[in-house]
């Protein structure tokens, strides 16, 4: 056993003896769709300024998002009702209480020069407006920290100017909390100016003051510094709040700032607790598929690599552990369709090892001929050989994530999250475990003798076959480009006559709460309502007898076939409540995430120029962006809904279409390079040649998992599976015909079609050079 080997195994045994202890100590925070959560209802209110309409409450529901994935509430479902209310509904909160009073404060934050103390020193907790004859101003006659009272001026520096709030410990100089601010630009002078105006005055003196005030409440008013001048003011665009706060009041003041102000005031009507959207038996049903597919590809990838393919299993079993003890330690919300995408995500993660065991035969055969132990060098090869591939393909990957994280919000926010941890424990899964496992077996002489056991030793089907036959691929590339946009053409007709079916967190839709006189399960509710046709209805339970349904913008006639259907299960039925509700993926969020999507987009686009060529990063942003509109065309088409889950699936089938486009540039790469000079088309057909049994192997452990959802998963994960089917059938036929033919056109029409100098040249006595990452 060699050093690396040992330290591998070392570093592999922690961490999954950590994930174990956290997955047995901690509990994970579960969606609405699995444990329930809190509904609270909350009433927006006339102000002066502005009245409670339905313009004003789309902007509270904008605005109690962002304060709500303050809270740490990834999942949170947000939604206008009728015209002045919002429903909130909080997955997993365990106190509620302090989630309604941080939702509904309004939060106006103003910034004001103070003009003394009031004459009358009597304590007065409302506020006092004076009317100031020579000036257009007013001034206001607060409460302070202390209990006393301010005389304060008008203020032209609000809450909208803050950039960033946080919340910061000050333990060295014992300042306890504070909140710190930063300043837009524009606001940033307007401070400058403020405490410019306040240091004319002496020290000490009231007037050298600045009140920040929140809700009509002054919560700080420090004196400028002594050491600033006159007219000159702070010229940082930073200020600290300081008052005694403890931790979280520091940390929900700066959630409040950051989050923005109210438009109107609100006050909670309503609290309670919800049921779960999914019944045990959907659940169950989901969780069955899961397994089975799991279960199905552990199996092939041990079918086709053999003893070795199952030490890769056991490494995905890891994979599992650590994923779940990560995601449960971060505190992720865990919905059904994100635990779908994370039992997906154990078949993506078979593809690290899938490329090193292919690389490993291929350094195999090339070594069985000599004395030694081939199969330990060849093993180590191959994964040397394929860490480029894995390590570019995941980094596509995470850029996405990062700012999908850190650029989107509710669901894309959270989808960001898991899958950043995805691919960062596969990588470890693959190059850690699985090669320390692999590794101590390829110590053992009766491995190393028998290549019918160990599977590096077999060719394999696939290539066998390839091999034999020698395809002439891509002599005529532009028919596959014609192939691919007669294909995308037809899905974009299929968006122009059928129009997308957006489900009810996009367009918005109706909520009817009943009350029935026999208590119904929510599987009973779900599959009566099926039975009636509102397949696609969401039912929540708040106790036996109330069920809340949510469904689209439907008419009398098929509310009244609603209670009907309950009225068959639940005796009597009443209905106590209907309403209009606004979509809950709202524009303002939809816009976020677009923007994210796109500088994602762009992020993987430089960085694939940087690491291969120009022409190969926009072949494998064409062949996602052909995958999109494909899989967005073919759900038009079936007419099915493009919701929340449809989201996340688009989403997983971006990233699996750049990686897979990655995997065959990186092989395009090192053999191209091998051969200075020589035209494109030999290297592109033999890398896709090459990495043909990658591509089978990977997307059969994913159509394993996949198949067993779609059937076994219930209606709660069939459109999900079925847009993963489709969009992973389409990136691995993209992959291959869609972005290599289109590098080969761009290539074409550059006068130096060769790849560019070399950073280092092949090292003398060894046999593959030692450019495989260079760049070109």
């Amino acid at each position: 056993m060699t050093r690396a080997t040992m330290v591998r195994a070392v570093l592999a045994a922690v961490v999954l003896l950590v994930s174990l202890f956290v997955t047995l100590t901690m509990s994970p925070r579960l969606g609405l769709d699995l444990q329930g959560g809190t509904r609270l209802v909350l009433q927006a209110k006339d102000s002066p300024t502005a009245k409670a309409d339905r313009e004003s409450t789309d902007r509270t529901v904008e605005v109690l998002r962002q304060r709500i994935d303050a809270l740490g509430v990834a999942e949170p479902t947000v939604t206008r009702s009728g015209e002045d209310r919002v429903l909130i509904e909080l997955p997993d909160v365990t106190d509620p209480r302090e989630a309604a009073e941080v939702l509904g404060r309004t939060a106006q934050l103003t910034f004001h020069p103070v003009l003394g103390v009031p004459d009358d020193a009597a304590p007065d907790p409302k506020p006092e407006s004076k009317p100031d004859s020579e000036s257009e101003s007013e001034e206001l006659v607060l409460p302070d920290e202390s209990g006393g009272r301010l005389r304060l001026g008008a203020s032209d520096l609000s809450g909208a100017g803050v950039k960033d709030a946080r919340a910061e410990f000050d333990g060295q100089r014992g300042a306890g909390w504070s909140v710190s601010l930063d300043f837009r630009d524009d606001a940033s002078r307007d401070w400058t100016r403020l405490t410019g105006e306040a240091a004319c005055h002496p020290p000490q003196d009231e007037r050298r003051r600045v009140a920040i005030v929140l809700d009509e409440k002054v919560i700080s008013s420090p004196q400028v510094s002594p050491s600033v001048t006159c007219g000159a003011g702070l010229p940082s665009g930073t200020t600290q709040i300081t008052g005694s706060f403890s931790a979280d009041e520091a940390k929900n003041l700066a959630l409040l700032i950051k989050g923005g102000a109210l438009p109107v005031p609100v006050e909670v009507v309503e609290q309670r607790t919800v049921g779960p959207t999914l019944g045990a038996e959907a659940i169950s049903a989901s969780a069955r598929a899961a397994v089975i597919g799991a279960g199905l590809t552990a199996l092939f990838i041990t079918f086709v690599y053999r003893l070795f393919g199952g030490l890769a299993a056991l490494a995905l079993a890891g994979y599992t552990l650590i994923s779940y003890a990560a995601l449960v330690a971060l505190g992720v919300t865990l919905t059904l369709p994100g635990l779908a995408g994370f039992v997906l995500a154990i078949g993506m993660a078979v593809d690290a090892n899938v490329l090193a065991f292919e690389r490993a035969r291929e350094e195999y055969a090339s070594r069985s001929g000599r004395t030694g132990r081939p199969l330990r060098s060849a093993l180590a090869a191959g994964f040397r050989n394929a860490r480029t591939a894995v390590v570019d393909s995941n980094v596509t990957t995470l850029l996405a994530a990062g700012l999908l994280f850190g650029l989107g919000s509710g669901p894309v926010k959270g989808f960001g999250v898991t899958l950043a941890i995805g691919v960062l424990v596969s990588m470890f899964s693959a190059l850690v475990i699985a090669r320390a496992l692999t590794e101590l077996a390829a110590g053992s002489r009766f491995v190393t003798d028998f290549p019918g056991v160990n599977g590096i030793g077999l060719r394999g089907r696939v290539r066998t076959y390839l091999t034999r036959r020698a395809p002439q691929l891509f002599r005529r590339s532009r028919r596959w480009l014609g192939v691919s946009t007669v294909v995308v053409a037809l899905a974009v007709l299929g968006v122009a006559l059928r129009g997308l079916n957006l489900g009810v967190e996009f367009t918005g839709g109706r909520l009817m709460e009943y009350s029935t006189s026999r208590p119904v399960g929510i599987d009973t509710a779900r599959t009566a309502l099926a039975d009636a046709g509102f397949a696609d209805a969401e039912v929540t339970t708040a106790g036996d007898r109330e069920l809340s349904v949510r469904t689209g913008d439907t008419g009398d006639r098929a509310e009244a076939a609603i209670r009907d259907a309950l009225s068959a299960e639940g005796g009597a039925t009443t209905k106590v409540r209907d309403d209009l509700i606004g979509p809950s993926l709202g524009d303002e969020l939809r816009r976020h995430a677009l923007i994210a999507l796109g500088i994602a987009v762009g992020a993987q686009l430089l960085y694939l120029a940087v690491r291969f060529r120009w022409s190969f990063a926009v072949a494998s942003v064409t062949a996602m962006v052909h995958d999109v509109v494909i899989l967005v065309g073919v759900f038009a088409w079936l007419g099915r809904p493009i919701d929340g889950i449809f989201l996340a699936a688009l989403l997983t089938v971006i990233g699996y279409s750049v990686n897979d486009s990655v995997v065959v540039f990186d092989r395009v790469r090192e053999l191209w390079a091998r051969r200075p000079g020589s035209p494109l088309l030999p290297a592109a057909r033999a890398a896709v040649l090459q990495t043909v049994p990658r591509t089978v192997n990977t997307g059969m452990g994913a159509l394993f998992i996949l198949t067993a959802l779609a059937v076994l998963g219930g209606d709660s994960l069939r459109d999900f599976a079925l847009a993963l089917l489709i969009g992973i059938c389409v990136g691995t036929y993209s992959s291959v015909f869609t972005a290599v033919p289109v590098a080969l056109e761009m290539e074409s029409r550059r006068k130096d079609g060769a790849p560019a100098r070399q950073r280092q040249r092949p090292k003398p006595g060894r046999g593959r050079p030692a450019d495989n990452g260079a760049r070109v």
